[in-house]
């Protein structure tokens, strides 16, 4: 049987997790504990200082385990109970999946993750540490499994196909300013009830509503209108 409910895709960034106290590259002019992008957040990186980009993510991975989902991650789990939601993300945390959210894909890749250096197979950390010398059954390095700048993301042909078939389209936490996943946008339906949340956007999208504010206090906001007859 097809479900008569609405189906909700929701586009989140790194502004939903940073309300949960996870920095961002961005949140600090393009530097994390004084590392830029480009010493921990490409391929070359990990090649030339291998050390040091896994104690890298080592440490986010530690972060984001002794985070917890903020309301806005709650209400999007919650409205699941209204709504047929898929959750497509950018974050490489899972505070999404912690709120109780069934459907949720991670176009960056899950930090709680390790993946083969030389394949794309996928293994579970279970809030371990990934070691120079940790090696898959193949015996290649682990690595964390996040996209890095230069890399393709995962899970975009997918997201294209939810978002054309989405009867609402919310964006949560983020500027629209990466791509391809800002091109995401470009393919809800003229017909389809569009919103942006955020803190701060240079442009909004053609057909979308403007929220401006925390995402822990205007999602829950927001979903309750669309929940009310």
């Amino acid at each position: 049987m097809v479900s008569s409910r609405k189906k909700l895709v929701v586009l989140s960034g790194a502004g939903v997790s940073a309300e949960s106290g996870l920095g961002t590259f961005r949140d600090n002019g393009g530097l994390w504990d004084n590392h830029s992008v480009y010493d921990v957040a490409t391929p070359e990186a990990f090649q030339n200082n291998p050390t040091l980009v896994l104690e890298f993510y080592n440490q986010r991975r530690r972060d984001v385990l002794k985070a917890q989902p903020n309301p806005a991650h709650r209400a999007l789990a919650e409205a699941e109970q209204n709504f047929d939601v898929t959750v497509i993300t950018q974050n490489v945390d899972d505070l999404h999946e912690r709120a109780g959210s069934s459907d949720v894909y991670h176009v960056h890749g899950l930090v709680t993750q390790a993946r083969s250096s030389l394949t794309d197979d996928v293994f579970e950390l279970k809030g371990k540490d990934i070691h120079l010398g940790d090696t898959c059954p193949k015996g290649a390095q682990l690595r964390p499994h996040v996209v890095w700048f230069g890399e393709f993301i995962y899970h975009m042909e997918d997201a294209i196909g939810f978002v054309e078939q989405a009867d609402i389209v919310l964006v949560v936490g983020t500027s629209l300013k990466v791509f391809p996943f800002a091109n995401l946008v470009d393919y809800a339906r003229a017909d389809a009830q569009c919103f942006l949340v955020t803190q701060d956007i240079d442009a909004v999208p053609y057909g979308f509503e403007y929220k401006q504010g925390p995402a822990s206090v205007e999602v829950p906001k927001l979903l309750r209108q669309l929940q009310t007859p």
